[in-house]
């Protein structure tokens, strides 16, 4: 346990703060306004344990030799001539050894498969004898008699490696009285062909291998005791070596090792120096060269060098065997090539030989050291609980009454920041994370005057790849959020969403419908419910800018007249009988009109290029003259004289579209008076064939086109003003039309526009109803037919309807102009078929007509309005902002009384599913989610009738790739875990004590001593200290040791874990 000397830790993170792969703690002291900040730390390895070998024990290596895959141990006895083979149990114990006779005084042994049986043998050197000995495995455990092979004199070490390329493997030998080293070349089936020798310093002592100048072939170094350097000899990959390149190290090296020390895949060398008492270390170009030494002290005469990562941060480490001072001294790697001052533990009697292996399979590397004036070998295993040390503490200032705390990447530099929920002042405070542990100092954001920020969460909530805060505000009663730009900073808090009424408990946040955006879902004090807010550009508007246009214009498009990349409106002036060309600067604002005559009462325009010449053309629907005029566009903005055609009677509305396919734009108008639509077919020169005509209902007023029934065919919408429907001609591809389906919608039926609503790629309708005040969204079949209605309120006397993307979430919004209120309405769609509620901008007076566009070129959708009475046309530039709306509420069950939760895929099929722990009917609650944000009907699992659970969190407890589920009881000092089967159910709960009057609230989970078992960590109420329960991979859990912290600054060691929180007020 360790304490934070607070009485109220009411909030808890956790995070890699200081960069050395272990997790760290952050802590909230809500009565001293503080965070306490407790660093990971690496806890070394458990005193020895000795097992009895031959006589005087010289060298040990490691290898599976019966294939059970536990490490087993091979010892060479430099007296009994012999070596000793320990097979290993598994659980950090081992057989009692079998010795296997080889030659004179064995000086060194290593492992390899010598006959490519998959059977590891060994080869030992015979320092007396001058051969090697080679025992080919069974497999079993057991091994052959010894063959034998003559090298040089008195060789004193050997290591394996392929030298030739032909995937067999070779030996090569270190002779210390002839002062070469011998290769012999393996046939591949455990015998060996005659050595060759090559010149090296005096006295080589240690040999090994590695691929020095990165050409794929096997190099060798030596360590020469009589020349206090080291060889090295550059592999040509046929078997053959070039002559040596010597560099000095310390005095008398003793061993040799290769490894990458500094992580730039070039293999750097270390060398153990008996006489110097220190370990030289010689980084490697990549080149076959390498730089000068660097010495690191070490204990007295060490004698032999090894390399592992033994405190699990993925940085290799060095551990050495001290003859004289019957220790081995572990010195942790920088990762940059640089070692920490070594830490020592006591081994055996004059310690000679050290290889690493993990000999009781949990993840961790551990130590064996051969002890000759003991006869025993000594095997240390890596002890790492996952400790915490009392880094530091940070003030977040008076009256700050600090609420909750979470950690995260703020701003892409890929050190972990922490985030505060400051109540008292009415902040959200960052400390931006340096990476070793320290922070800036504290900058703040303001979340509004009483607004009491209480709980925060972090995500991406406008999908830009880039972190923002979400901050539950409990004065205000509203859940705030500040966008992230990646640097620092963060905008300011926008939280005009929805609101809530009770204390929420817990907020989380997660992506619930697959958009590539965060959602966040909150728990209530006294509720039986869970809220789900989504994030929405809410995107408002400016205030209009209006430009005079003609008399009573009553129709308006958009589009780029003069080819400048910039868009440009038409109006259709109802009372002058011309239309207005308005060309846009690019930014929002527009040029002076400029008119051209068309008929009589002009009542809608629509663009295409009717001519096939790249350049837009105009056509108006004539209400009084009972025609249409074709205005051909010259591509400079102008346009040529109007051509007339007739229609029907009272033009309304006018489209344009293919109706036959053959790549010409083709014209339809809805005619009023006759009760029906004008269809002219183009010839793609300007010019159009004689209208057909299709009836439709009473007095039509509207008209849009689409393939309503996926045959790649367009069909025709109209809005019936007098018969309160909407009529739907699917089309034949060939210009004609089939009979009319009608679809009762509002009153007085006066516009539609189509548009994709539910994201389903089958196309919808809305229509808006001035005789209503509403609209209606007909969602479609994909097959030519409607659902029923469901409408939408908007202002007074809607008359005309406009669909697009104003928020830039991908999911289609719905613009209104009402002529009796003078307003637009938006309304926001969810991307399900249905819309927020509307958002009014006042425009001019008896707005008539509404278009959409980007006129400033800023990737927003801007509105323009022709308002009738005012005789001007309003322009609203779109701008973005975003909010927290709810969506839907998930009901917990009556009395349920959910206090926290979680967000996690627990049935593996990649849709982000809540779970839920119920306080009162002591039970957790699964919904596992559909993707859209609605889930299945909740599963429940009881906690036990006298278990009370009050906290939540998710991890693979038993390594089986499932979620299971830890949650921590308020009144029994227990938690309690669920295992998953990963198909969304879960095993019984399964109960572990966390002591007495421990009073839990609150837990998080990870790998605090990076064994790859997830772990978790809680915070006592009461006594304000931490406990952390172990998981054993047997789905148990090891109740650790209690430790109080040490004094606010210590040193800078590392370590990592998982957490939890809680308060006691």
């Amino acid at each position: 346990m360790y304490s934070t000397g607070s009485y109220s830790l009411i909030s808890v993170a956790i995070g890699d703060l200081n960069k050395d792969h272990r997790l760290d703690i952050v802590v909230v002291n809500n009565d001293t306004g503080s965070i306490n900040i407790l660093l990971g730390q690496y806890e070394g390895f458990l005193n020895q344990t000795n097992y009895p070998t031959g006589s005087y024990p010289q060298s040990v290596a490691a290898g599976d030799f019966n294939n059970d895959t536990r490490p087993d141990i091979v010892v060479a006895n430099w007296r009994s001539n012999d070596v000793s083979v320990l097979l290993g149990y598994g659980n950090d114990s081992f057989a009692k050894e079998t010795r296997y006779s080889v030659g004179y005084d064995p000086q060194s042994v290593a492992v390899g498969d010598f006959n490519n049986d998959t059977r590891l043998d060994i080869v030992v050197v015979n320092s007396e004898s001058n051969d090697v000995s080679v025992l080919l495995g069974h497999g079993n455990g057991s091994f052959a008699k010894e063959t034998r092979y003559s090298v040089g004199s008195y060789p004193s070490s050997v290591a394996v490696g392929d030298f030739n390329n032909d995937t067999r493997l070779d030996i090569v030998v270190a002779n210390y009285g002839s002062n070469y080293v011998s290769i012999l070349l393996g046939y591949g089936n455990g015998s060996f062909a005659k050595e060759t020798n090559y010149s090296v310093g005096s006295n080589p002592k240690s040999v090994a291998i590695g691929d020095f100048n990165n050409d794929t072939r096997l190099d060798i170094v030596v360590a020469h005791v009589g020349s206090n350097n080291v060889s090295v000899l550059l592999g040509y990959g046929n078997g053959s070596f070039a002559k040596e390149t010597r560099y000095l190290v310390g005095s008398s090296p003793q061993s040799v090792a290769v490894s990458d020390f500094n992580n730039d895949t070039r293999p750097d060398i270390a060398v153990a120096n008996r006489a110097s008492n220190d370990v030289s270390v010689l980084l490697g170009y990549g080149n076959d060269s390498f730089a000068k030494e660097t010495r690191y002290s070490v204990g007295i005469s060490p004698s032999s060098i090894a390399v592992g990562d033994f405190n699990n941060d993925t940085r290799l480490d060095i551990v050495v065997a001290n003859e004289w001072s019957n220790d081995v001294s572990v010195l942790l790697g920088y990762e940059n090539g640089s070692f920490a001052k070594e830490t020592r533990y006591l081994v055996g009697s004059n310690p000679q030989s050290v290889a690493v292996g993990d000999f009781n399979n949990d993840t961790r590397l551990d130590i064996v050291v051969a002890n000759p004036r003991s006869n025993d070998v000594s095997v240390l295993l890596q002890y790492n609980r996952g400790a915490i040390a009392y880094k530091m503490a940070y003030a977040s200032g008076g009256g700050s009454s600090l609420q909750c705390v979470v950690v995260g990447d703020l701003n892409n530099d890929t050190n972990v920041d922490i985030v505060l929920a400051n109540y008292g002042t009415n902040k959200v405070g960052i400390l931006f994370g340096y990476g070793n542990g320290r922070f800036e100092n504290q900058i703040m954001l303001s979340t509004g005057i009483n607004s009491h920020p209480t709980l925060i969460a972090i995500g991406d909530f406008n999908g830009d790849s880039v972190v923002d805060i979400a901050v539950v505000n409990y004065g205000t009663k509203q859940v705030g959020m500040m966008l992230g730009y990646g640097n620092s900073t963060f905008a300011s808090q926008t939280s005009e969403g929805s609101s809530f009424d009770s204390r929420p408990l817990a907020m989380v946040s997660g992506d619930l419908n697959n958009d590539k955006r965060s959602e966040i879902a909150i728990t209530y004090d006294g509720r039986d419910n869970v809220d789900i807010f989504v994030a929405y550009n809410r995107w408002p508007f400016t205030k209009e800018t209006k430009y005079s246009v003609g008399s009573s214009p009553k129709s308006v498009a958009v589009g780029d007249f003069n080819n400048d990349t910039r868009l440009d409106i038409v109006v259709a002036n109802y009372g002058s009988n011309y239309v207005s060309i308005l060309l846009g600067y690019g930014n929002g604002s527009f040029a002076k009109e400029t008119n051209y005559s068309v008929g009589s009462y002009p009542s809608s325009v629509a663009v295409g290029d009717f001519n096939n010449d790249t350049r837009l053309d105009i056509v108006v629907a004539n209400e009084w003259s009972n025609d249409v005029n074709v205005l051909l566009g010259y591509g400079n903005g102008s346009f040529a004289e109007q051509t007339n055609y007739s229609v029907g009677s009272y033009p309304q509305s006018v489209a344009v579209s293919d109706f036959n396919n053959d790549t010409r734009l083709d014209i339809v108008v809805a005619n009023l008076g006759s009760k029906d639509v004008s269809v002219l077919l183009g010839y793609g020169n300007g010019s159009f064939a004689k209208e057909t005509r299709y009836l439709v209902g009473s007095n039509p007023q509207s008209v849009a086109v689409s393939d309503f029934n996926n045959d790649t065919r367009l069909d025709i919408v109209v809005a019936n003003v007098g018969s309160n429907a909407v009529s739907v001609l699917l089309g034949y591809g060939n210009g004609s039309f089939a009979e009319l389906t009608r679809y009762l919608v509002g009153y007085s039926s006066s516009s539609v526009a189509v548009g994709d609503f539910n994201n389903d790629t089958r196309l919808d309708i809305v229509v808006a109803h001035a005789g209503s005040n509403n609209v209606s969204v007909l969602l479609g079949y994909g097959n030519g037919s409607f659902s029923e209605e469901t409408r939408y309120s908007v202002g007074s006397r809607p008359q005309s309807v406009a669909v697009g993307d104003f928020n830039n979430d991908n999911r289609l919004d719905i613009v209104v102009v009402n002529s009796g209120s003078n307003d637009a309405s938006v309304l926001l769609g969810y991307g399900n078929g249905s819309f927020a509620k509307e958002t009014n901008y006042s425009v001019g007076s008896q707005p008539y007509s509404v278009a959409v566009g980007d006129f400033n070129n800023d990737t927003r959708l801007d509105i323009v309005v022709a308002n009738y009475r005012s005789e001007d046309v309003s322009v609203l530039l779109g701008y973005d902002y975003i909010v927290f709306v709810k969506q839907m509420m998930l009901k917990t069950g009556n009395s349920s009384r959910p206090q926290s939760l979680v967000i996690s895929d627990f049935n593996n099929d990649g849709l982000m599913d809540i779970g839920i722990v119920n306080s009162v009917t002591h039970s957790i609650g699964i919904f596992l989610g559909y993707g859209n944000i609605s889930f299945a009907n909740k599963a429940t699992y009881s906690t036990r009738p006298y278990l009370s659970p009050c906290g939540m969190a998710v991890g693979d407890f038993n390594n089986d790739t499932q979620v299971d589920i830890v949650f921590n009881s308020c009144n029994s000092d227990t938690v309690g875990v669920f295992l998953g089967y990963g198909n969304g159910s879960f095993g019984n709960v399964v109960p572990y004590s966390t002591g007495s009057s421990s009073s839990r609230y609150s837990l998080a989970v990870n790998d605090m001593n990076n064994d790859a078992s997830d772990r978790h960590r809680q915070h006592r109420s009461r006594q304000q200290q931490y406990r952390q329960n172990e998981i054993w991979n047997n789905n148990r859990f090891a109740l650790m040791d209690q430790e109080e912290f040490g004094p606010m600054e210590s040193n800078y060691d590392d370590h990592n874990d998982v957490i939890s929180s809680n308060n006691d007020q």
